[in-house]
C-alpha cells in the first residue's frame, strides 16, 4: 500500500505523544538542567590530557611530540616543548610540554588528535557545558585546565580506558624486560672483560729442571 510506512510512523508518534500524558516512561524529554541524561560511552565533545598518578604535571602522558598539533584540521592546538626531560609512563626519559593550549572555540571535536597520538595522552571528554561570557580567553584552555586523571578517563570511557591500560602495561613490561636484558648483557660483558684483564699464572717448573 502506498504510504503505509508513513502511516505506521505517524501512528507510533501519535501513540508516544498521547502516552506521554499518562506514562513517564513514554516521555522523550527531561527537565534540563534539573534532570540530566547520562551521556553514552561513545560521547565525544572536546579533548583533554590524561595523566597518571596524583600529580597532573608529573604524570602527564604527553611528550610534546606535536603530532596532534600538526594534524589538527582547524589548527586549534599550540604546544611548546621543554628543554629538559622527565620519565614517561614506561620510565623512559622524555621531553614534555611546558605549554599545551587548545582553543575550544575553534575545536571541531573531530578526534583526529586522539587517533594520531602514539602515547595515549589525549582523549575526548564528555563535558559540554562550557558557556562563558569571555568569548576568547574563557575558551582557550591551558595545560592545567586540560589535564584530567586516568580515573576520570575510566569513568567516562571505561571500555576504551581498560584496553588502553592493558596495552600500556604490556608496553611497559616489554620495556622493563628489554632494559633488564641489556643490563644483564652489560654486566656479563664487564665480567668477561675483567676476567680477561687478570694476569695469567706462569706454568709450574718441573723438579730438577
Amino acid at each position: 500500500m502506498l504510504g503505509e510506512g508513513m502511516l505506521k510512523g505517524l501512528a507510533e508518534t501519535a501513540k508516544n505523544f498521547a502516552g506521554s500524558f499518562v506514562s513517564k516512561e513514554r516521555m522523550t524529554t527531561v527537565q534540563y538542567p534539573e534532570e540530566r541524561i547520562a551521556p553514552i560511552e561513545n560521547t565525544r565533545d572536546f579533548p583533554f590530557l590524561v595523566y597518571d598518578g596524583s600529580d597532573a604535571m608529573a604524570g602527564l602522558r604527553c611528550v610534546a611530540c606535536q603530532i596532534c598539533e600538526k594534524e589538527c584540521p582547524p589548527k586549534c592546538i599550540y604546544i611548546v616543548k621543554s628543554t629538559d626531560k622527565k620519565p614517561d609512563f614506561v620510565g623512559k626519559m622524555q621531553i614534555y610540554p611546558t605549554r599545551f593550549d587548545i582553543d575550544i572555540s575553534v575545536c571541531m571535536s573531530c578526534q583526529i588528535c586522539v587517533e594520531v597520538c602514539p602515547f595515549e595522552a589525549i582523549k575526548m571528554d564528555t563535558e559540554f557545558e562550557l558557556s562563558t561570557t569571555d568569548r576568547f580567553g574563557g575558551l582557550l584552555y591551558d595545560r592545567e585546565q586540560l589535564s584530567k586523571s586516568n580515573e576520570h578517563y575510566h569513568k567516562i570511557h571505561p571500555t576504551e580506558a581498560a584496553e588502553v591500560d592493558a596495552r600500556l602495561a604490556e608496553e611497559k613490561a616489554k620495556a622493563e624486560a628489554k632494559a633488564k636484558a641489556a643490563a644483564e648483557a652489560a654486566a656479563a660483558k664487564a665480567a668477561a672483560a675483567a676476567a680477561a684483564a687478570l694476569p695469567k699464572e706462569a706454568p709450574a717448573k718441573e723438579p730438577g729442571a
